[in-house]
């Protein structure tokens, strides 16, 4: 059965969805006139184009950090996307910003719960990331969610929203406030693998020391001191990789862990959360 589309019904159906024009008209006339047919049909059309696209590297995008007015809870999000012509769109970041709002308020345990919190309407994030793929034409997905909660979170987002940190305080305090975003720019710049020593995986352990005794072994050093030069090594690699244990960026003779009690005695990091394009 042939219809007639009209060019309002086309520019309509766009309106609606951001969709190319030609994809619309093609839509409507698939779906016979019929707007909510036709806006499935572009959805389905977004999921074949985004897993066509699986294998494109998406590595622009949008970091966005927050924190609730309590600051006890804080998240981070990052939406990916294939050019930073399409992440430094304005209607790209206020959608990461949307998204990364909806993840603070409804605090979701993992990434698959927050794809399934609604967007607007009954359209879900995950629905909506969809629609931006029709849309846009890019590879775009929800790359990454992280929460913390903490008596006190500060939170950082690096300039561009190129990354986005979250740190938790031990203690309460406006006073604290300025050494929480410390330490989250310290994050930002310095990309520890893990809090302290014993936060470091077992496995990459044994690899550092292992490493540190072949390179003993290289330098000629005798076999009996092997162990020895590799733990000294070991102290090394904790001291540049734990945020705890690193030199404070802006006091070099402060270690983190040295700089938080210069403002309270008492005070630590609990975790951290670290999320960069990439």
């Amino acid at each position: 059965m042939s219809i007639t589309l009209s060019a309002s019904d086309v520019k309509n159906l766009r309106d609606i969805t951001g969709a190319g024009m030609m994809d619309c008209k093609a839509a409507l006339t698939e779906a016979e006139g019929d707007i909510q047919k036709a806006i499935e049909i572009l959805r389905k059309k977004g999921m074949k184009l985004s897993e066509k696209r699986a294998d494109r590297e998406a590595k622009e995008g949008a970091v966005i950090a927050m924190v609730n007015d309590s600051k006890t809870k804080g998240v981070v999000v990052k939406l990916s996307s294939e050019t930073d012509f399409v992440s430094k769109n304005e209607e790209f970041i206020n959608v990461t910003k949307k998204i990364a709002g909806i993840a603070l308020n409804s605090f979701p345990a993992n990434l698959e719960s927050l794809l399934a919190e609604k967007f607007e309407g009954n359209t879900t994030i995950g629905e909506k990331v969809t629609d931006l793929v029709a849309a846009i034409g890019e590879k775009i997905e929800v790359k990454s969610y992280e929460r913390l909660e903490a008596p006190q979170v500060e939170y950082y987002i690096h300039m561009g929203n190129k990354a986005g940190v979250l740190i938790g305080l031990n203690k309460t305090g406006d006073n604290l406030s300025d050494a929480g975003k410390d330490v989250a720019m310290q994050v930002a710049a310095m990309k520890p693998i893990a809090l302290d020593k014993s936060d470091v995986d077992s496995s990459l352990v044994e690899k550092e020391i292992e490493i540190g005794k072949e390179q003993a072994r290289g330098e000629g050093k005798p076999e009996a001191m092997l162990e020895k030069i590799a733990l000294g090594k070991l102290e090394k690699f904790y001291k540049e990789n734990t945020l705890l244990n690193q030199q404070f960026v802006k006091d070099g003779s402060l270690s983190i862990a040295a700089y938080l009690k210069s403002i309270d005695k008492d005070l630590t990091v609990t975790a951290f959360k670290h999320v960069m394009l990439g």
